[in-house]
């Protein structure tokens, strides 16, 4: 964001660029300034961004080849940034504290998130990972990390892999197949939710699968899975 404040953009305009950029797969943010600026002219101010509409957006990005590409939900994204209608900062949810034992037979879920609480980003574009601990009783939100760092790594999917590398699954609107792989080697399961949502509301579901797993997610908790238990005992002989 330096590099647009220096290119003459006030801090808010700059911030509200950088947000926008990487709420859109694949968009580069020199790129993504070029094209606003030839739509919109200079100097770019929060006022021209405002007027931003999805429709304005998707012309802005034709020039790249992506406008028709990129989902709805994430163009929608990008315009409340633009507009100035949604920041980083303002709408983080309340960490709790955790330490490790607290929580008996629990994993550690990472939800890809770009507002509030909720279920509503893409793996190689979020604006953070909202890092849950969950057990049949409880569901604790115990970290909200931000990705902005992995964005000037020299591989970003295996830098995102890395930030939650902590995580047992990792839920996402959408993976990519060389993403998906990494996020494997690294040791997590992703899972997808095309519908954006609250996180809660998604976890509330995997917390019901806690009481009699499915074999995957027997194999996270290190328990023997429901379908295999009358024979348990031959297992451990």
């Amino acid at each position: 964001m330096a590099d647009l404040v220096e290119e003459g953009l006030s801090r808010e305009a700059a911030l509200r660029i950088a947000l926008a950029a990487r709420a859109l797969p694949e968009i580069v943010l020199a790129g993504f300034v070029r094209a606003l600026t030839d739509r919109l002219g200079m100097p770019l101010n929060t006022e021209k961004l405002g007027s931003v509409s999805v429709a304005d957006l998707q012309q802005i990005l034709k020039g790249d080849g992506a406008g028709q590409s990129i989902e709805r939900s994430a163009l929608k994204q990008a315009v409340r940034f633009l507009r100035g209608e949604e920041g980083v900062e303002a709408e983080l949810p309340q960490v709790y504290d955790y330490a490790e034992g607290d929580m008996p037979e629990s994993i550690r879920v990472a939800v890809a998130s770009n507002s509030a609480e909720n279920l509503d980003g893409h793996f190689g574009s979020c604006l953070r990972f909202l890092v849950y601990q969950v057990s049949r009783a409880e569901i604790r939100l115990i970290a909200a990390r931000p990705t902005g760092q992995t964005d000037v790594a020299g591989d970003k999917n295996a830098a995102r892999a890395e930030l939650i590398g902590d995580c047992h699954l990792v839920c996402v609107q959408s993976i990519g197949g060389p993403a998906a792989a990494k996020v494997v080697r690294a040791g997590l399961h992703p899972l997808k939710f095309s519908e954006p949502g609250p996180a809660r509301a998604t976890l509330g579901k995997l917390q019901a699968a806690l009481a009699v797993p499915p074999p995957w997610l027997a194999k996270i908790l290190g328990v023997v899975p429901a379908t295999l238990a009358p024979f348990a005992e031959g297992l451990d002989a």
